[in-house]
């Protein structure tokens, strides 16, 4: 969308619109129902072949997407929810491939991507596409959008480089190893900090002991679950705990008032992404198990 001009939105209005999806608080939420809960806190409708999906979140404007190219490739437009001439033309965007190799590109530069492997693109870069190499077994790219003020450098983060902090233990069933791929200490951004969790067999609690941060919003991706497989996930505040079952590549939205732990039937990923007002991956108001209700 090279040369868009910013009010070429209008033009847009025929094209698929983002989900809107509006987070309930912490007042309201102890009297929703299962079904209140999830349409307020789950995104359950990504990853669709051919499709670019998107779902955009009154919680710190947050847009939670996902890529799965085919035999063509997929372009990024903006959406007229946006007002904007193109998507990160006040945006940042953090991008996970979760599938088989594939690539984005960003005005004119390929970025491969295998599994696991991520980018970071900055605000302003007008032309994101992306594609897979093998149609049969394509890459499944998740888009994690924030605000941005101002404008980092697109940075490939390549999963085999990327260390891993190692945390729990089998004795507690959550043993998991950790991997940050865009923070203060590693590629930057304007807010957006984003990485990924893997559980080893054995393991399946996350994120334990919990915490919160009301400094910033969540969002949990869970994904390489078994078609039966489920995640229980647990929000709320400390006293007041609910939870919402998950299965394969669904997406959970966490406010800052609530924890966001959870437990599979199997061992599992997921991927972790953060928008708000502070990048410090230690900033967390802990809990003990005990004072969950």
């Amino acid at each position: 969308m090279a040369g868009v001009n910013r009010l070429n939105y209008i033009a847009l209005e025929d094209a698929p619109r983002m989900r809107l999806i509006q987070v309930a608080d912490a007042v309201r939420y102890p009297r929703m129902t299962t079904e209140e809960l999830r349409s307020a806190f789950l995104v359950d409708d990504l990853f669709q072949p051919g499709r670019i999906d998107l779902a955009y979140v009154d919680l710190d404007r947050t847009v939670i997407g996902s890529a799965v190219p085919l035999a063509e490739p997929l372009t990024l437009e903006t959406d007229p929810d946006l007002r904007a001439g193109y998507f990160t033309e006040r945006r940042e965007l953090g991008v996970l491939n979760i599938g088989g190799a594939g690539a984005v590109h960003v005005d004119g530069a390929d970025y491969e991507s295998g599994p696991l492997d991520a980018l970071y693109v900055g605000r302003g870069r007008e032309v994101i596409r992306f594609s897979s190499r093998d149609a049969s077994a394509p890459a499944e790219f998740y888009l994690l959008s924030y605000p941005a003020h101002a404008s980092y450098p697109v940075a490939r983060v390549d999963a085999g480089a990327v260390e891993r902090a190692e945390l729990g233990s089998p004795e507690t069933a959550n043993h998991r190893r950790i991997a940050r791929l865009i923070h203060l200490d590693g590629v930057r951004s304007c807010q957006l900090v984003m990485g990924f969790t893997q559980l080893t067999a054995g393991s399946v609690w996350n994120t334990m002991p919990p915490h919160t941060h009301m400094r910033r919003s969540e969002v949990y991706l869970y994904f390489n679950l078994g078609p039966a497989d489920r995640v229980v996930h647990l929000m709320g505040p400390a006293h007041q705990t609910r939870h919402i079952v998950v299965a394969n590549k669904q997406a959970v939205v966490s406010p800052g008032w609530s924890i966001h732990a959870g437990v599979g039937t199997a061992s599992y990923s997921f991927c972790w992404g953060m928008g708000g007002e502070n990048q410090v991956y230690s900033d967390m108001d802990p809990l003990t198990i005990a004072e969950l209700l």
